[in-house]
């Protein structure tokens, strides 16, 4: 870290990363005659200036407006001595320290909430990133109080900023964004003499007819499934900034399948008119299933935390293992800070479509890309990856190369020799031709409008349940398999549904390609063996060796090519060593319970307590509406049931109201 703070006052809540300004910037000179900010805008998130001291001088201007007086809360360096970040407060923030002496001053201080926070951006204008405008004393600009800010020498110059007089005139540069409207023209939101900034990222971009759309689909689904849950984010407006939705069948595939979960961002990233998010786990067939979808107004850190956030709590605050998402910064920062216990993997399959894109203009492109592939999807080892990677950079003369750089500081988090260690149930594609399919293919385009998403939503998670339903009809009523090779092959064709033990079958024909030498290992119990595997290639046949190591007093096995735990299955080359070694069968810790098809699983959501926080009120809440829906679904259904029902509600309400009178 080069970053560091020289105040007094904590980071570690101001952990913001850099937005992006969407469209062209217009810049005006914002200042009057007498040097003095004539009636300042409020300060708002998404303004922008020149230099550290505008800042302040602005917040001050609009501070002397209002009547309350400034002070530097925080200002962070890094270790340059650069600055690049900064708070500002009312004078009234926090609260003093307790005195010792005789006669202590008094309190003048009152806790006050009203800020200001603001960072250097890559365009090097500073940038508010968050504002309260909000104070919990009273204000007022007749009041007369002198304070010190209003005559004060600012932070970092040596000028004085005389906020009453014209001897100098201190130019403020406010920078205001272009909104780019739906026909593609210029138009700046003018309020005012000089205009209001607008944050792109503080609203969803709605066209005519959507809020109501939205508002109709979480009806009917509320009415389809009293489970449904969805959450809904306002700006300071009360217009709609973000959304999370699911419904209850997929609450309850989380349990079953969470524990690797997939966020696709790719709508939100590729600009679509639907700016969908969707968490993603595997089925017990390998078929994608939805955990819950979101619209985001923009990708930054607030937008990914606030929807990450929402999803947890849904799930009852239970993280999955291991996360994969697209390659991205700003969503680091966010998985990091709610799920900070989950494994982070950046999808391989985004990364190597990015390639063209990033590298294409580059010399030598072609060979570039050849060996890029042979690095990522033919090392077997770290030093492997190491030696091939430098090879690369070091024959194209592509050290300096910035997206390269980047990829190879995060490598660990991608490149499948680093994450043998980690499961990832078939989710993360490890070979050159294995392909990523979104969920809503078919039903979301690029320009599909939302009205026409949220009419197909329901459609696509049906056909989804169909495929499901049909491949556990399937895997129930016979099996693939008509005569099998070996027991390792009926053993799992037994226990597996049909599609994950057709998978499997493929490492049973490459088990007869294998040929295994003994190594004996110095350390202990275990063994090493050197399999020897020949395949067909595009030039004929070939060989590759893979290391096995086998600890037959604990049933243990380990293959270098780590397939186990990227596909949940064994690999060819651990089953040629137990085969080798008379295993009669596979150890039963390697057998899944998420691939059997023996299991029951029920979608309905279990009301129980289990799992309910008694001390959160929202889970208080989800409950008692889940309980309370069930006696309203049992009361309806006829007469009787209805003056039952009602019967029984009349005497809750009574109890309810002794527990009250007994609390006062």
């Amino acid at each position: 870290m080069d970053e560091v703070s020289l105040n007094t006052e904590p980071a570690g809540d101001d952990d913001v990363e850099d937005f992006e300004v969407v469209g062209d910037c217009a810049m005006t000179e914002y200042v009057g005659q007498t040097g003095i900010l004539q009636n300042p805008l409020p300060p708002a998130v998404g303004m922008e200036f020149e230099t550290y001291e505008d800042v302040y001088y602005f917040y001050n201007c609009y501070a002397k407006e209002q009547g309350f007086g400034v002070r530097v809360s925080n200002t962070w360096y890094r270790k340059s001595k650069e600055k690049y970040r900064g708070k500002l407060s009312c004078s009234s923030a926090g609260f003093k320290k307790k005195s010792e002496a005789n006669r202590p001053r008094p309190e003048t201080r009152t806790g006050c909430p009203a800020m200001i926070k603001f960072r250097l951006m890559e365009n090097k204008r500073w940038r508010i990133i968050e504002a309260e405008l909000e104070h919990n004393h009273l204000i007022s600009p007749a009041s007369g109080k002198f304070y010190k800010s209003h005559k004060h020498i600012g932070p970092g110059t040596k000028r004085t900023l005389q906020l009453d007089g014209a001897d100098e005139v201190q130019k403020i540069r406010l920078f205001r964004t272009v909104i780019i409207d739906a026909e593609g023209n210029g138009n700046v939101d003018v309020s005012g003499e000089f205009g209001n900034n607008v944050d792109n990222c503080n609203k969803l971009k709605l066209k005519a007819g959507d809020a109501q759309s939205v508002h109709n689909f979480f009806c009917r689904l509320q009415l389809m499934d009293p489970n449904f849950f969805n959450v809904v984010d306002l700006n300071e407006k009360g217009c709609l900034r973000n959304l999370f939705w699911t419904d209850a069948r997929s609450r309850v595939a989380y349990r079953y399948f969470g524990d690797v979960v997939s966020i696709d961002t790719t709508c939100l990233a590729d600009k679509y008119d639907v700016p969908l998010v969707s968490f993603i786990g595997m089925n017990h067939h390998g078929q994608p299933v939805s955990l819950g979808c979101g619209l985001l107004a923009g990708e930054t850190i607030e937008s990914y935390t606030w929807l990450f956030r929402a999803w947890l709590t849904c799930m009852l605050g239970r993280p999955p293992q291991s996360i994969i998402t697209d390659y991205c910064k700003i969503l680091q920062v966010a998985v990091a800070d709610v799920f900070p216990r989950a494994y982070h993997c950046f999808s391989l399959w985004h990364i190597m479509q990015e390639v063209p894109n990033k590298l294409h203009g580059l010399f030598e492109y072609e060979a570039i890309e050849v060996a890029l592939n042979k690095t990522v999807y033919h090392s077997l080892r770290p030093e492997e990856f190491e030696t091939s990677w430098e090879d690369m950079i070091q024959r194209h003369g592509i050290r300096e190369h910035e997206w390269i750089q980047t990829l190879y500081e995060d490598r660990r988090r991608w490149a499948p020799v680093y994450l043998k260690e980690t499961f990832l149930a078939g989710l993360f594609p490890v070979h050159q031709n294995d392909a990523f399919t979104p969920f809503f293919k078919g039903y979301l385009e690029k320009n599909t409008p939302l009205k026409e998403f949220l009419e197909k939503y329901d459609q696509a998670l049906q056909a989804n349940y169909q495929l499901e339903a049909l491949a556990d009809m399937e895997s129930r009523n016979s099996s693939h398999l008509l005569k099998p090779r070996c027991y390792f092959e009926f053993q799992l064709g037994t226990l597996y549904t049909n599609e994950i033990s057709r998978k499997f079958e493929r490492e049973i024909d490459g088990m007869y390609s294998c040929f295994s030498t003994r190594h004996m290992n110095a350390e202990g119990p275990i063994v090493t063996y050197i399999v020897k595997e020949e395949f067909e290639d595009g030039n004929g046949r070939d060989s590759r060796v893979f290391d096995v190591l086998y600890n037959p007093s604990e049933k243990e096995v380990l293959c270098v090519c780590g397939m186990f735990n990227f596909r949940g299955y064994l690999c060819r080359h651990i089953l040629s060593v137990l085969k080798q070694n008379g295993m009669p069968e596979i150890p039963s810790h390697y057998i899944l319970s998420r691939w059997r098809k023996d299991i029951k699983r029920s979608y309905v959501l279990d009301h129980s307590c289990s799992g309910i926080d008694i001390d959160n009120p929202v889970h208080r809440y989800d409950h008692l509406y889940k309980r309370i829906m069930q006696a309203v679904e049992e009361g309806r259904q006829s007469e009787d049931r209805y003056k039952v029902t009602m019967q029984a509600l009349d005497e809750i309400l009574k109890k309810l109201h002794l527990v009250e009178d007994d609390q006062v």
